[in-house]
C-alpha cells in the first residue's frame, strides 16, 4: 500500500499519484520505470538546492528526466544533472518512487526520487542541450513551494531529503 495517494486532473488525462519510500529500485519493474529526480543539494551552496524551469512546460519543478534505452538509473541522475544543472554527482541515494497511474487508460509508469550531493562546474547553468530547461535557481528546500507545489507528496519528498542528506556526509 503506498505512503500517500494523490488524485491529478490535467490536460492529458486523470492521474493518480501513488507514492512510497524505497532504499533500493531494484523492486521496481525496470520497463515501467520512465524517469529519475533529484533534489539536488549544492556543496558550493551550504543547504541550498537546485530547481530548474522547464520552458515548453513554462513550470518549475526538481533536476531530472527521462531514462534513455540501455542507461542504468544513476547514468540517468548523472547525465540529466549535468545536462540540466552543470551539475556533477558527487553522491546520491534513493528516497522513493511515485507511480503513476493514467485512470482513464489504466497504463501506468514509475517515476524514481533521490537525493543528490553535487558540485556545480565553474560557470553555473550554461544551457540544456535538448532546450527544455531555460533558467536554474539555487534556493532553500523550505522555498520550494514558491516554485511548484506537488501537494503532500511534494511536502514530504523534500523532508525524506533533508533526512536522507545526512547519510551522505552532507
Amino acid at each position: 500500500m503506498a505512503k500517500f495517494i494523490e488524485s491529478y486532473d490535467g490536460i492529458n488525462g486523470n492521474y493518480q499519484f501513488e507514492y512510497d519510500d524505497c532504499d533500493d529500485f531494484s523492486i521496481l519493474l525496470r520497463e515501467k520505470v520512465t524517469q529519475i529526480y533529484a533534489v539536488c543539494y549544492l556543496i558550493e551552496n551550504p543547504g541550498k538546492i537546485i530547481v530548474v524551469h522547464n520552458s515548453k512546460k513554462d513550470t518549475w519543478g526538481l533536476i531530472g528526466g527521462s531514462i534513455e534505452k540501455g542507461e542504468s538509473y544513476e547514468e540517468t541522475l548523472r547525465r540529466e544533472l549535468h545536462e540540466e544543472g552543470n551539475v556533477n554527482v558527487v553522491d546520491w541515494l534513493p528516497i522513493g518512487y511515485q507511480k503513476v497511474v493514467n485512470l482513464d487508460t489504466g497504463e501506468y509508469s514509475y517515476q524514481l526520487r533521490c537525493v543528490v550531493v553535487g558540485r556545480q562546474d565553474e560557470g553555473g547553468f550554461d544551457g540544456d542541450p535538448a532546450g527544455t530547461v531555460d533558467q536554474v535557481a539555487i534556493i532553500e528546500p523550505k522555498d520550494h513551494s514558491k516554485y511548484f507545489d506537488w501537494k503532500q507528496i511534494g511536502r514530504y519528498v523534500f523532508q525524506r531529503a533533508e533526512e536522507l542528506k545526512k547519510k551522505l556526509n552532507y
